[in-house]
């Protein structure tokens, strides 16, 4: 299921309606991911994305390393931030040779609804051996069972509409349609958690786990999970 969402992210795709809504999605995660970290902390954003504002997490964060499994988009990343003493770019595979307890902070926004449970069972047990005892695991837009694509479409328009691109994202709602990515959701599915079970697998993982207050992103209806390790 990941390697088929990796190759989606690589290509030229329309999730995004135009530039405005590209800046301002990444624009808001950073934001939102800022107010979780601590200063001068040392911070892992997995499945990073394109991540465009990344330096507004720096500060408070002393270190931020971005893991992106999409070649292109990893290299983009690269250019982006080249020669910026407090980020680096990684491939999953060097973050996966990192040492114990690297991290203050682990961060996995938006990612989880592509990856298999077992998938994303592999991935916690990697995020729990590189934090730091004391260090915050944090999951965004973990989707609920019962949040359809229509609430997720009325979260887009409402966005659009606060942040002057409502028209644009009427196109690309109708655009999203006929897409790859719609084929591709279709044929595999999202995986969705409700509360419970997100807390649950969690601790499976040797973590001790609660919903935030607040989802990271622009979608209340999604939900962030803040955790520590046992």
């Amino acid at each position: 299921m990941m390697g088929e969402w990796i190759a989606f992210w690589d290509s030229e795709h329309s999730i995004y309606v135009n530039a405005r809504h590209r800046d301002i999605h990444y624009r808001t995660i950073a934001t939102h991911v800022s107010k979780h970290v601590p200063q001068d902390a040392e911070v892992l954003d997995y499945g990073c994305g394109e991540a465009l504002h990344a330096n507004l997490i720096t500060p408070p964060a002393r270190r931020l390393v971005l893991c992106e499994a999409a070649l292109k988009v990893r290299g983009a990343l690269a250019s982006r931030f080249h020669g910026h003493d407090a980020i680096e770019v990684r491939s999953p595979e060097e973050i996966a040779a990192f040492e114990p307890a690297t991290f203050d902070v682990v961060v996995m926004h938006s990612v989880a609804q592509y990856l298999t449970a077992k998938e994303a069972d592999v991935l916690l047990a990697l995020f729990h051996r590189l934090l730091r005892r004391e260090g915050l695991l944090i999951l965004g837009d973990i989707i609920p069972p019962h949040v359809s694509a229509a609430t997720d479409a009325m979260a887009l328009l409402k966005f659009a509409a606060t942040n002057g691109f409502f028209g644009a994202a009427l196109i690309g709602l109708v655009r999203t349609a006929a897409s790859d990515y719609w084929r591709l959701r279709s044929r595999l599915g999202l995986t969705r958690y409700s509360e419970r079970a997100m807390v649950e697998k969690l601790g499976a993982a040797g973590f001790l786990g609660e919903r935030a207050p607040a989802n990271i992103g622009h979608n209340p209806a999604r939900m962030t999970f803040l955790a520590h390790r046992k």
